[in-house]
């Protein structure tokens, strides 16, 4: 199912080492492609971040009135993302869009001769000589050889733990918890995952990471300061709701002669 994907990514890698020379080389500018295509998005998604941050109160205010009617909650809370015009998934986009490439990057590199005509060696300069191979591989082969293997597999995990901890500073109490606690169970995760995964993953991975980090500190952080201060902002000039609830109307009594 991933193959128009891995065909299509085949002739860009395959284009982009045409002049770059070197395949790790290449696996780099494709992530900074893909990073300068996402970037409008990710801060698209930063913003709705920043908006959710905002709204949080107020929603889980509407889930502890209607606890006990689910259906009313549903209502009230799609009620309430529609008046704020605010979409709950807004923030997954980006990852949505490189999950397939990771798929794809991944399947590419474990069956290159199928996509790729490949002219001498398929490595990263003299770091790594073979993209295609793994941690697990290099290990059991030359253990020396696998030194920068091992480091892209440690910074897979790091980089994994970095911004989801980054994250959980603009959160408070229990949700701030939670999200340490996903990060480092995900950091393990991914020392497994990538114990096999082709160096040519791992290194698309840490770019793109390092690249998420990078703009996460410089750029990401003030645009969901001021996203948050616009929102806040919003609310506070938003017109006030209030329930009116009606008194039944009742008969007077009527006098006796």
């Amino acid at each position: 199912m991933w193959d128009w994907i891995v065909n299509i990514l085949a002739v860009v890698l395959g284009g982009i080492q045409s002049f770059a020379v070197d395949w790790g080389l290449s696996i780099i500018i494709l992530v900074v492609i893909i990073r300068l295509i996402l970037t409008p998005l990710q801060l698209k998604s930063t913003k709705s971040q920043a908006r959710m941050q905002v709204l949080q109160p107020k929603l889980m205010e509407i889930q502890e009135k209607y606890a006990d009617d689910p259906q009313k909650q549903s209502e009230m809370m799609q009620k309430f993302y529609s008046e704020n015009k605010f979409n709950p998934l807004g923030g997954c986009l980006p990852l949505l869009i490189q999950m397939p490439v990771l798929f794809a990057l991944f399947t590419l590199l474990r069956d290159i001769p199928k996509y790729l005509e490949v002219k001498g060696d398929f490595r990263f300069f003299g770091i790594m000589p073979d993209l295609s191979a793994s941690v697990s591989g290099t290990l059991t082969t030359d253990p020396m050889r696998s030194i920068p293997y091992v480091v892209a597999l440690l910074l897979f995990a790091v980089l994994t733990l970095i911004p989801t901890l980054m994250q959980a500073r603009n959160q408070t109490g229990s949700q701030a918890q939670s999200m340490k606690t996903m990060a480092i169970v995900m950091s393990v995760m991914m020392l497994w995952i990538g114990w096999s995964l082709p160096a040519g993953v791992l290194l698309y991975y840490d770019v793109s990471t390092g690249w998420q980090v990078i703009q996460q500190i410089f750029v990401t952080q003030k645009v969901m300061e001021k996203a948050k201060e616009e929102e806040q902002e919003r609310m506070e000039n938003a017109p006030l709701e209030v329930d009116v609830v009606r008194r039944e109307r009742r008969q007077r009594p009527h006098k006796k002669n």
